[in-house]
């Protein structure tokens, strides 16, 4: 199991490979497609994030409300797809780490390789679990959005594993290739 901790540097991602496990602690941000919108017109407008985007960590997620005594309610991955035309403008701007569900596009996989970022999966279905590695959740911004508003996470050992690497290797092509599936 590999630990790293945020914010993210090039070389903490240089040696990771599709299919590596690792440990996430430290602070990501959960944002999903009505966010990343909302960003990328900040971006075009030449208007500041409403969160640093160097080394940063977004989790494609729109975590439940927390229960009574919890931090957060379940805050499972949504499928990663949804924010595709979105995320190659925010590796050009720094975003090292992403964590979702599912495939992502030619087009991100070419911005991953370019940028040395890195795409990791959660498991979709923990949600439970994966909240379990939250030690504190606020909303930053887009309180509107309700789920879909951005939120500063701190985590502590988040468990993800590497989908696409800084060389572009998807573990999903490999498994079809190791187990010959079309």
């Amino acid at each position: 199991m590999i630990k790293l901790n945020t914010p993210l540097k090039e070389e903490d991602l240089v040696n990771l490979r599709a299919g590596d496990e690792v440990l996430i602690s430290g602070v990501i941000y959960t944002a999903r497609d009505a966010a990343h919108k909302r960003m990328t017109e900040l971006i075009e407008d030449g208007k500041e994030l409403p969160m640093p985007i160097e080394g940063q960590v977004i989790y494609y997620a729109g975590p439940a409300p927390a229960k009574p005594g919890q931090v957060i309610g379940s805050a499972g991955p949504t499928t990663s797809y949804r924010v595709d035309t979105y995320a190659p403008a925010f590796m050009d701007l720094g975003l090292k780490g992403m964590i979702g569900k599912g495939k992502r596009s030619p087009e991100v996989i070419e911005s991953i390789k370019k940028n040395k970022a890195v795409y990791f999966g959660a498991v979709g279905g923990a949600a439970v679990l994966i909240s379990k590695s939250v030690i504190s959740a606020e909303v930053i911004a887009y309180e509107d959005l309700g789920a879909e508003a951005i939120r500063k996470l701190v985590v502590k050992d988040m468990p993800v594993f590497v989908v696409n690497d800084v060389l572009g290797n998807d573990l999903y092509e490999m498994g079809k290739n190791k187990y010959k599936i079309d």
